[in-house]
């Protein structure tokens, strides 16, 4: 299946203008927005984890939605050290929810999982985080306390910290 990519402008609630590229195959039945990793460290929505999620979900005819957050590549804004991208992650479901009544998981790698972790949105109906820097992050995460589903993705050897760290720090989800 080919997909087809549009390029929009997602607006948040503080007045920004994000790139995003959007895609939303004919009968979706599900529908995804993706957060990429750190920007600080190079994260962008072309991401090779993100850039693969992105074209399998689009080829399995699931809606998709990928975003640069605030101050990334040609967004406007600085990087707000995970708590004004929380914005950014609300007006991206809400570009998405404008484009498909599909329902719709909230999805991010590493740094993109945590913030999408933080942000409880009632539009959502889950959340897939994968590689999330949990094990060393100082604060719960929001969506720890809903009771929506939550599909946490982990590498046995990962950089920050491991399965059983990651386990012990879900016990209460």
């Amino acid at each position: 299946m080919t997909i087809e990519t549009h390029q929009v402008a997602v607006q948040t609630l503080d007045g920004l203008r994000l790139d995003a590229d959007l895609c939303v195959p004919p009968g979706a039945g599900a529908s995804v927005v993706i957060c990429h990793p750190h920007p600080l460290y190079g994260g962008n929505r072309f991401n090779p984890v993100v850039d693969t999620m992105y074209a399998r979900l689009a080829r399995s005819g699931v809606a998709v939605l990928r975003f640069d957050f605030r101050g990334v590549g040609d967004s406007d804004g600085e990087h707000g050290d995970g708590v004004e991208e929380r914005l950014d992650v609300a007006a991206a479901i809400d570009q998405l929810a404008s484009a498909t009544d599909a329902p719709m998981w909230l999805a991010g790698y590493s740094f993109g999982a945590s913030v999408a972790l933080d942000v409880v949105h009632p539009r959502i109906d889950g959340w897939i985080a994968v590689a999330p820097p949990l094990a060393i992050s100082p604060i719960d995460r929001l969506a720890g306390s809903d009771h929506r589903p939550k599909h946490v993705v982990i590498g046995a050897h990962d950089q920050f910290g491991s399965v059983a760290d990651l386990e012990a720090r879900l016990a209460g989800w």
